[in-house]
């Protein structure tokens, strides 16, 4: 059926040079697993082009309803959990796998000539999948977007001259709110979809004419040569499949973090940004000072021209890794420098006390209502009102609440006044006192 369904087609469309063009382009040396990362970071933005649009149904993009709408999903929604863990995730893998695509590009020497136009393709292709990766954490609008995106527009304010200008069109205004969460919105799914669905098939485009490179052995190119399909094909496919096992895992297994809705008076919550933007985040903690310019500033740009011009910066025609070893040893450096970051990074955020920000911003109201002029915790603190240093052993969580909203309809004849906190405010402040506990 799919054969006679195909020749149908054929006869009104002529199917048949766009076959021979996708599947029939013959790759130097044969078939192999190392070039499959490409086909992989396609599958990742198809993902993501898809379960985005799942989430664009539901997700508000305003201040007022964007986290409400985020635990909508996440709650209420048939699979709504499952989609945004995938989109999640996906986000993450499709990092992954650019980053080894270029990674097998770099070390086969495949942007020589006369590929050179497909790697700088490449290369603005890796530019937008990090600014999708940076627009799309601000979406929830929680604690954990708000703050790690003030923290990476500040960052961008430290380059001179043009810093604050910037900071303006970033934000489109003074301050992150309602306008810089729109402006991020349509740039992660109106502008940049279209920009790398455009560098995607001029990439496309520029292999199909140029050809693939096939192994850096020139000899062993010139002894055989096979089509796309069917086994290059077969492989993508496999790689593709084991991709998407894992993504699924990932989000079933663990969902896409939620953390409470974005507060700006809260200082106490400590910003921290994905996992692919830490190394860069620890680089810039040693160089405070006169020293910001040249983390914020000077490396970014001299990264990104090396990356440009290397078809011109690496001049050799001969693509072993051998006859190569100023470029290669330069790539292996800056990987084991990111690498390192990244591992202290991840150290540092795994060293952090857990404590729920509930749990902080309770603490902090209890200092702002001047609860210790009354109350005293460990030796601190007023003696007219009880001891509150175990209060979480003798006190639960319903008897808090209802004594904080009407301390005299609880325990008649309290000095104690209402304070007409609303219902975050009572969760924080009973999750602070029920921390208050002695030691097991």
């Amino acid at each position: 059926m799919g054969t006679g369904l195909y020749k149908w087609l054929d006869e009104r469309l002529k199917l048949a040079p766009i076959r021979i063009a996708l599947l029939d382009e013959p790759i130097p040396g044969g078939a192999s697993w190392i070039y499959v990362f490409g086909s992989v970071t396609l599958f990742f933005f198809l993902l993501q082009m898809i379960t985005g649009m799942f989430l664009a149904i539901y997700y508000s993009p305003s201040t007022e309803h964007a986290h409400a709408s985020i635990r909508y999903i996440m709650d209420d929604v048939a699979f709504g959990s499952f989609i945004r863990g995938l989109h999640h995730w996906g986000a993450s893998g499709m990092m992954v796998a650019i980053g080894l695509h270029m990674l097998q590009v770099f070390l086969y020497g495949a942007y020589k000539r006369p590929r050179e136009l497909m790697w700088i393709v490449g290369v603005m292709l890796f530019i937008l999948t990090l600014a999708f990766g940076f627009s799309g954490y601000l979406l929830p609008w929680d604690q954990r977007a708000y703050w790690a995106t003030q923290v990476g527009i500040n960052i961008v304010g430290t380059i001179p001259l043009v810093g604050d200008v910037l900071v303006r069109i970033i934000r489109g205004g003074q301050n992150l709110g309602a306008m810089t969460l729109n402006r991020f919105y349509a740039l992660h799914t109106l502008f940049l979809p279209w920009l790398v669905m455009g560098l995607i098939g001029l990439h496309l485009f520029i292999l199909r004419r140029v050809g693939p490179a096939g192994p850096w052995d020139e000899a062993r190119a010139a002894q055989r040569s096979e089509p796309f399909w069917p086994k290059q094909v077969a492989m993508d496919a496999v790689a593709i499949g084991i991709a998407f096992i894992l993504v699924v895992g990932l989000a079933v297994a663990s969902p896409a973090p939620l953390a409470d809705p974005a507060n700006p008076s809260d200082t106490t919550f400590r910003p921290r940004p994905e996992w692919y933007f830490l190394f860069y985040y620890q680089l810039l903690k040693y160089l405070e000072g006169p020293w910001e310019v040249v983390g914020t500033l000077i490396l970014p740009i001299l990264f990104f021209s090396a990356l440009f011009l290397l078809p011109w910066l690496d001049r050799r025609k001969e693509r072993r890794p051998a006859s190569r070893p100023a470029v290669l040893s330069a790539g292996a450096g800056f990987l084991l420098i990111v690498f390192t970051l990244l591992t202290i990074s991840i150290r540092e955020v795994a060293s952090l006390p857990k404590q729920d920000p509930s749990v902080l911003r309770g603490k902090q109201l209890y200092q702002e209502l001047d609860c210790a002029g009354c109350h005293r915790i460990h030796g601190e603190g007023g003696t007219f009102g009880p001891d509150l240093s175990y209060v979480g052993d003798v006190r639960d969580r319903d008897w808090l609440i209802r004594h904080f909203r009407d301390p005299q309809a609880v325990v008649p004849g309290s000095p104690m006044p209402a304070f007409g906190l609303n219902e975050q405010e009572l969760n924080d402040l009973t999750n602070y006192m029920l921390t208050l506990k002695r030691q097991p």
